[in-house]
C-alpha cells in the first residue's frame, strides 16, 4: 500500500512537472536547462545561476532610464518585477542555435515551473520591448503579439512620451536610443548589394532602413526581397544612427513588422 502511494506522489510530481515545461512553444527550442536556480537578477536582462553560468533574456530589451531618456520608474518597475519572478527560483531555460552571445551568456527563452514564460510577461506588463537580434528570431509572434497587447492598453512604458511609436519624421532627438518606428516605405531599391528603403522624399536627410551586404544574405535564404516593402507600412526598430539623416540597419527579415 505504501508502494502504491509513493508511487502515486512520484507520478503527480513528474506529470505536473512535464505538463508545465509542456506548455512551453515549440519556438522556444529545446530544453538547454531544466533546473536553472537563479540566485541574482541583473538590470541588463541576466540571470544569474548557482553554478556562475548566466541567462540572457532572448529577444527582449528592459527599460534602461539613461539609454532611453526616459523616467527611472520604468527600469526600477521592470526589474523588481523580473526579481520577483526569478530570484531564488529553479527555472527551465530553452534555447536555440547560436546559443550562446559573445560574452558566454546563455541566450534563453525562459520559464518557471509553473509554466510562466519570463519573456512574455514582462511584455504584457509594459515593462519590455521586442528586440530581435541579428541571428535569432524564434517566437517573433508570439513576442510582438504580447508587446501590443500592452502598448494598446498603455500598461508600463507605453503610458509614457519616452517610448512613443516614433514617426519618420521625428527622430532627430533620438540618435544613439532604441527606437521602434512605424510609417510608409516611399521607395526601396538594392544598390551595390545593399539594401535601402526610403520612408522619405529626400534620402539625403529622410529616415532611411539599411540592410548590408552580408546581412542580404539571410533575407535571400529566407525569400525575402526588400523591394517588396515598397509601398508597403511597416513598423521597424533598432538603434537609431545618422547617416544622411536618422537611420537604422536591419539584420534579420524578423526585426520589422509589415503592417499594411
Amino acid at each position: 500500500m505504501a508502494g502504491r502511494v509513493l508511487f502515486s506522489v512520484i507520478l503527480a510530481v513528474v506529470s505536473a512537472c512535464c505538463a508545465a515545461q509542456a506548455e512551453a512553444p515549440a519556438c522556444a527550442g529545446g530544453v538547454e536547462i531544466g533546473d536553472a536556480h537563479i540566485v541574482r537578477v541583473e538590470h541588463n536582462d541576466v540571470l544569474v545561476l548557482d553554478d556562475g553560468r548566466a541567462l540572457l533574456l532572448a529577444g527582449i530589451v528592459l527599460p534602461n532610464a539613461a539609454q532611453d531618456h526616459a523616467p527611472q520608474m520604468f527600469t526600477d518597475q521592470a526589474y523588481h518585477a523580473l526579481n520577483a519572478l526569478a530570484a531564488d527560483e529553479t527555472l527551465v531555460a530553452r534555447a536555440i542555435y547560436p546559443k550562446e552571445d559573445r560574452y558566454d551568456r546563455i541566450r534563453s527563452q525562459v520559464f518557471t515551473r509553473d509554466g510562466t514564460w519570463l519573456q512574455l510577461a514582462l511584455l504584457k506588463r509594459g515593462l519590455a520591448r521586442v528586440d530581435l537580434t541579428p541571428d535569432r528570431g524564434e517566437c517573433a509572434n508570439e513576442l510582438y503579439t504580447a508587446e501590443a497587447q500592452a502598448r494598446a492598453a498603455h500598461l508600463g512604458i507605453w503610458s509614457a512620451p519616452a517610448y512613443a511609436i516614433r514617426t519618420p519624421d521625428a527622430l532627430k532627438g533620438d540618435v544613439g536610443t532604441f527606437q521602434i518606428v512605424q510609417g510608409k516605405v516611399l521607395n526601396a531599391d538594392v544598390r551595390d548589394g545593399r539594401a535601402y528603403l526610403n520612408f522619405g522624399a529626400d534620402w539625403k536627410t529622410d529616415f532611411t532602413v539599411t540592410i548590408s551586404p552580408d546581412d542580404m544574405k539571410l533575407y535571400r535564404q529566407m525569400g525575402v526581397d526588400p523591394r517588396g516593402y515598397q509601398g508597403k507600412v511597416m513598423r521597424v526598430r533598432g538603434i537609431v544612427q545618422w547617416l544622411n539623416g536618422p537611420e537604422i540597419e536591419l539584420a534579420n527579415p524578423k526585426q520589422a513588422e509589415v503592417l499594411q
